[in-house]
């Protein structure tokens, strides 16, 4: 699932080729890709608009239009892919924007996903969906005293915490795994048991982790997001039996709170109390 570094690359990326351009139709091609409203309310509202920005706010796509927000999620295998002018769609297409610029011409917005997990929201009141969502890691509400504070006000194994997106915006697996391993903390170390010295860690690990993924565009593992080189600097994660570079133990991959984790047994060993 393309994370916080993914979503914010992509964001860069079309940016500038979709920022003034006015939405003249789209191409519903698979109804349940939208959240909300229907095919139908969906084509006449978005009809006539204008992109007037494009942001990020946690894993969400942001395209600000004259009258509403269209937030778009990758989930699993989304992508949004620019094309120039008006063609025929592609086999996993599930929706397309065409639009128009100042000058006439056309191109399309289009939104892939082969996995049909996407979803995509037009509305007038983003804060609905985007309001419970935790701070962004990047930005100035999130500083070592916030995160300290706020992990010891909860009793949960630190890495199903970071995944939580009303704890904190954007992290998921890779970045968690990177992160933890960085910070020598186990992912399975509990919250309220992490002092202030690992917090700090912590908090400098998340930082350089996810600025560091996005000057590298982003990890391109597999089909999902393609662009990125951050994959070729993994400390951990997708590394299982491969040496940590810190100490040479090799990596294993566990189970935490459902999800594949990889940890490296020397570096990061989890307190037993």
């Amino acid at each position: 699932m393309p994370e916080l570094p993914e979503v914010e690359t992509i964001a860069r990326a079309i940016e500038s080729d979709v920022i003034g351009k006015t939405i003249v139709s789209a191409d519903v091609r698979w109804a349940r890709t939208l959240a909300t409203p229907s095919a139908k309310k969906f084509r006449e509202q978005v009809k006539g608009q204008k992109i007037i920005g494009v942001s990020r706010r946690a894993k969400y796509l942001i395209l600000l239009l004259e009258n509403y927000n269209l937030l778009i999620h990758l989930r699993m295998s989304g992508d949004l892919i620019v094309r120039k002018g008006k063609i025929k769609p592609e086999k996993h297409d599930r929706l397309i924007l065409d639009l128009k610029a100042k000058n006439g011409g056309i191109s399309q917005l289009a939104f892939n996903d082969t996995r049909k997990f996407g979803r995509v929201w037009l509305t007038d009141q983003p804060e609905k969906i985007l309001g419970k969502l935790g701070p962004e890691p990047l930005e100035k509400t999130f500083t070592p005293k916030w995160l300290y504070e706020n992990l010891r006000k909860r009793k949960r194994q630190l890495k199903p915490l970071l995944l939580d997106q009303t704890f904190l915006a954007g992290v998921g697996n890779i970045y968690a795994d990177e992160s933890l391993h960085i910070a020598k903390l186990h992912p399975q170390a509990l919250s309220n048991a992490v002092s202030l010295k690992q917090a700090e860690a912590l908090y400098e690990a998340i930082v350089s982790v996810l600025k560091e993924g996005i000057r590298r565009n982003g990890a391109s593992i597999d089909w999902v997001y393609r662009g990125g080189e951050y994959q070729n600097y993994f400390r951990v994660y997708d590394r299982e039996e491969k040496p940590c570079i810190v100490c040479g133990t090799k990596i294993q991959k566990i189970i935490v709170g459902q999800r594949g984790t990889h940890v490296c047994p020397k570096c990061q060993k989890v307190e037993r109390k």
